[in-house]
């Protein structure tokens, strides 16, 4: 060994003015935009129950996916990991590629989405016009590896948000969608809800809510929903951290073929397994009573909401229930808002629908 002092000075001060600067684009995108909308959902005033729907679509990329890649650049540039000229690469179902296409443009590196050959036509022409390029898959199983691979031949960074997606937000606060959440009900009639209603695609937006409410101290619960052909809801229940499922999910964004390292299963109270069709009638019920049409996971959580609803209005219990609207519905008029292709899935929402209906009406909740 040397008497020496060894001394490496890797100081390189045009990458980190370049890095300065990628940073400061970052957050000015944030300070740009306004916090989303918390909107009412209309349900009768003598049930006591007041339910709200947190509108992530109005994000500049139109999905809760905006506050994650945000995060995801913010943690990749701070980290040194995402370097000038070097392409981002990520495994996606769509939406986070879409925002992750827009932070990448707007600090001038290649971007390249690797998803299932099935994501909505919509959401590849999105990702193409912020720039990015699209590397489709047939096996949605198959989407870590491709773009680790990508990532090595190309020298580019995986991004990985099913890893990092609850490391790289602030759990703590720093406008995170919880602390804007509790911010908007201060000033109504039940301000700490009884439930929050998430949707699990990563789990880094459950893991975000619930940290921060026990942080917080507050007595609210968070609930997860998860659609078909998923592994969340089977690795909770039974404790497998290794539960995985072979059928991608029909609900884009949402839904997983194995337990993603950003899902905290001790950090939630519930989870609600959720059919398709019943996604799909909550999200149509949706687009009739607030005129405003939201993807298919937007369903599952307003699903699994209306049922705590029905729960508290059972027990005669009063409060307020929140969800999520995940992403606009423009993305998938060719799926979700299509009679062809519901029959070719062979869905059918039509009596879910129905006892949506009935319950909203003054019935009871009905299911099967």
């Amino acid at each position: 060994m040397s008497d020496h002092t060894q001394d490496v000075d890797r100081t390189d001060p045009e990458y980190r003015a370049w890095l300065k600067e990628a940073v400061r684009r970052v957050q000015a995108d944030a300070n740009r935009s306004a916090d989303t909308h918390l909107l009412r959902f209309p349900l009768p005033a003598e049930w006591g129950v007041d339910l709200y729907l947190k509108d992530e679509s109005t994000h500049p990329t139109g999905s809760l996916k905006h506050r994650l890649a945000r995060s995801l650049f913010l943690y990749g540039l701070c980290n040194g990991w995402v370097r000038p000229g070097a392409p981002v690469i990520e495994a996606s179902s769509g939406s986070t590629a879409v925002s992750e296409a827009y932070f990448a443009q707007l600090v001038g590196v290649p971007f390249i989405a690797v998803m299932a050959r099935t994501t909505s036509r919509a959401k590849i022409e999105l990702i193409e016009f912020h720039g990015g390029r699209c590397h489709l898959v047939d096996n949605p199983g198959e989407v870590y590896a491709v773009a680790a691979e990508l990532a090595a031949e190309t020298g580019g960074h995986y991004m990985d948000q099913f890893t990092y997606a609850e490391r790289a937000t602030d759990w703590r606060g720093n406008n995170n969608i919880a602390e804007s959440v509790f911010a908007q009900l201060r000033l109504e009639p039940h301000p700490e809800p009884a439930w929050i209603v998430a949707t699990a695609g990563t789990g880094g937006t459950s893991a975000t809510i619930a940290r921060y409410v026990h942080y917080m101290q507050y007595d609210t619960r968070i609930c997860v929903a998860d659609p078909e052909n998923s592994c969340f809801f089977e690795g909770w229940v039974h404790h497998d951290p290794d539960a995985h499922c072979p059928t991608g999910s029909r609900i884009e964004g949402i839904g997983r073929p194995r337990m993603e390292p950003s899902f905290v299963p001790g950090a939630i109270d519930r989870m609600m397994k959720v059919p398709d069709a019943a996604s799909i009638a909550a999200v149509h019920l949706l687009a009739d009573v607030l005129g405003k049409k939201a993807g298919a996971s937007t369903g599952t959580g307003l699903w699994s909401a209306l049922r705590i609803v029905a729960e508290m209005r059972r027990e005669g219990r009063s409060g307020s229930v929140v969800t999520l609207i995940c992403d606009p519905g423009d993305r998938y008029l060719d799926k979700y808002y299509s009679d062809e292709w519901l029959a070719a899935e062979r869905i059918d929402p039509r009596p879910h629908r129905a006892a949506l209906e009935e319950f909203l009406a003054g019935g009871d909740w009905a299911e099967g």
